[in-house]
Formats: structure tokens, C-alpha cells, sequence
């Protein structure tokens, strides 16, 4: 960043970086044996900002679908409801059943794009060395700073 740099600049900054956040998760997932199948994006970010989503996309380098509810929250909550009901009285005997029949996606889906999945791997390897220079104690700075905050509040 630099006194030339531009509020969008920023903005597609703040994105980005959260878009290496969650790879980051997806990859310590998988490193732990967890796999990751699928991306389902809920809410207004996902409803509202195709750039968002295509940048997630591109950075994850896997598809995103979108929730075909856009209240996915409370669906989770009744699917969840049900599913603790008696069976006899829902016809469901799993979360599973209840969630194939209300759940639903909607037509669009976000492919990552190659071109910007390969640049986005070169910036990722940098905020990986970043995550870690800053946040597994390979520099105290963070914590420094952090105290200083406290001390002066």
C-alpha cells in the first residue's frame, strides 16, 4: 500500500485476503485428513457480489454454488428441528433425507478461472509466509502491538 493506492484497490485487498483465509482453512482440513467437496456460499455477500464470489473462486481454485435459500440460516434450523422430531411423525428418519429434500442450490455457480487461479497461487504462497512470519510466533510484533494498544487504553 502506498499513498497512490486507491480505495478499490483496498476494498479488492480486504477480499482477497479473506478469500486465502478460508483456502487456508480448506487446506488445513484436508492436511488433516478432512476433505472438502464441496463450496455452498449462503447470505447477501453470496446473493449480491459476483466479483466476490468469483474471486473465491479463483483463489479456493474449486466451484461455488449458491444457496437457493436466502434465509439458509433459519432452513438449517427448522432442517435441524425436524430431524430431532420423531421420525414416525416427520417421515424422515435422518438429517440427511430432510436436508436432500429442502436444501436447494440455485443455477449459478462460480468455476475458477485458470489464469487467475495461477496468479492467485503465486500471491497465496506470499500470504502464507505472511500468516506465519505474523501469527506462529515467528516475529512477536503483533503481540508487541498489541500490548502497547492495551497499555495506552
Amino acid at each position: 500500500m502506498t499513498l497512490l493506492t486507491k480505495p478499490e484497490e483496498i476494498y479488492r485487498a480486504l477480499i482477497e485476503a479473506t478469500a486465502y483465509g478460508t483456502r487456508q482453512i480448506i487446506e488445513a482440513f484436508e492436511s488433516a485428513g478432512v476433505p472438502v467437496n464441496h463450496l455452498i456460499a449462503a447470505g447477501g455477500i453470496a446473493e449480491k457480489d459476483p466479483m466476490t464470489m468469483q474471486i473465491y473462486a479463483d483463489v479456493c481454485k474449486r466451484p461455488i454454488h449458491i444457496s437457493g435459500s436466502p434465509q439458509s440460516g433459519a432452513l438449517g434450523s427448522a432442517i435441524f428441528g425436524i430431524a430431532a422430531a420423531d421420525p414416525k411423525r416427520t417421515g424422515y428418519d435422518n438429517v440427511h433425507q430432510i436436508a436432500h429434500k429442502l436444501g436447494k442450490l440455485k443455477d449459478v455457480v462460480y468455476q475458477p478461472i485458470l489464469k487467475n487461479s495461477t496468479i492467485y497461487d503465486s500471491l497465496f504462497a506470499e500470504y502464507q509466509q505472511l500468516h506465519d512470519y505474523f501469527g506462529k510466533d515467528g516475529n512477536q510484533v503483533m503481540k508487541r502491538l498489541k500490548k502497547i494498544k492495551m497499555q495506552y487504553k
